[in-house]
């Protein structure tokens, strides 16, 4: 083993997965799974970052993350999909979520903050987590909806509750972060 940290790619579309997977490949070890229960196969204490498809048939991005955090499996998880986020996205045990299409620089900024927030304790990467979650919510949904759901709600009073446990400035989290994360390209603002 050369140090380097392993990323597990997870899509049923493997031209999509290859792709994906030739990106990083030079940077980190990677591991590719073409379905959601080969994932579960690939996936073990060796992997630090896994990016899984949504939409698969035979096992979803959202049962894999299930499945991995029920194994206890303690890796960054970002959901690569082009289904558009719904409040759903609080209660997935996921560090990030990435609409396709997705361009190389995103893919390899999303490895790199889920590697860095591995660094940080279950609290402030906890924080890091919720942040990431309201910032893709916020960007993709409307004041009304946003305002209208008890899931964002109660994802909005989780991070007030660990902001208070946490010092967000010890994890690199200020106010603007989130919202900076997550602008779209077309917004011209990546």
């Amino acid at each position: 083993m050369n140090g380097r940290a392993t990323v597990t790619v997870v899509d049923d579309e493997p031209g999509l997965a290859d792709l994906f997977a030739a990106w990083l490949e030079g940077t980190y070890e990677i591991r590719t799974a073409y379905g959601g229960r080969q994932a579960l196969d690939v996936v073990d204490d060796g992997v630090d970052v896994v990016l899984v498809d949504r939409l698969m048939p035979d096992a979803s991005g959202d049962e894999v993350v299930t499945a991995l955090t029920d194994r206890g499996w303690d890796g960054g998880i970002a959901m690569v999909t082009a289904v558009e986020p719904d409040f759903d996205v609080v209660e997935l045990g996921l560090d990030d979520y990435l609409v396709k299409p997705v361009h190389r620089e995103l893919l390899e900024s999303t490895v790199e903050r889920l590697l860095e927030r591995a660094t940080h304790d279950g609290p402030a990467r906890e924080l890091l987590a919720l942040t990431s979650k309201r910032a893709i919510l916020e960007t993709r949904k409307s004041e009304v909806e946003l305002t209208n759901s008890r899931e964002y709600r109660r994802l909005t009073r989780a991070i007030v509750e660990l902001r208070d446990r946490v010092d967000g400035s010890a994890v690199g989290l200020d106010d603007a972060e989130p919202e900076r994360a997550f602008r779209r390209p077309e917004q011209g603002r990546w």
